[in-house]
């Protein structure tokens, strides 16, 4: 069964990546749109925080369109390692205490895209059949 399923590896790495960078998006159009609505997130300045929001909408759109996918998920793995330290990890180092879970889930998912690359239903797998 499992020999089965491990033949949909190639596209359930690319249902991975696009569905994460969806949430991903998500979290930047609440902070940049203010959609969906949420309360105390950080204003969009020129702060650490206030930047996670274009961050978070420019990098989920790069992934969920598999387009410079290992720049991109390597530059939203450390925005999520440095985000993780910054706001969580000072309340404890223990995800599940500390709220952490979600963007050290996305950490580890994006590192994970580093290595695997886009999968094929992507931009890059398109434009690298062209050559």
């Amino acid at each position: 069964m499992f020999d089965r399923i491990s033949a949909y590896q190639p596209q359930l790495l690319s249902l991975l990546r696009i569905v994460a960078g969806l949430l991903f998006i998500s979290h930047g159009t609440a902070k940049v749109l203010g959609f969906p609505a949420m309360e105390g997130l950080p204003p969009v300045d020129f702060t650490l925080a206030g930047l996670s929001g274009p961050f978070e909408l420019v990098l989920g759109l790069l992934l969920v369109l598999g387009l410079f996918t290992r720049p991109a998920a390597f530059v939203a793995a450390g925005f999520c390692a440095v985000g993780y330290w910054m706001v969580h990890g000072m309340q404890g180092p223990i995800p599940l205490v500390n709220g952490g879970e979600t963007i050290a889930l996305y950490c580890f998912v994006f590192l994970y895209f580093v290595a695997a690359g886009p999968g094929p239903w992507s931009l890059d797998a398109a434009m690298g059949k062209r050559r």
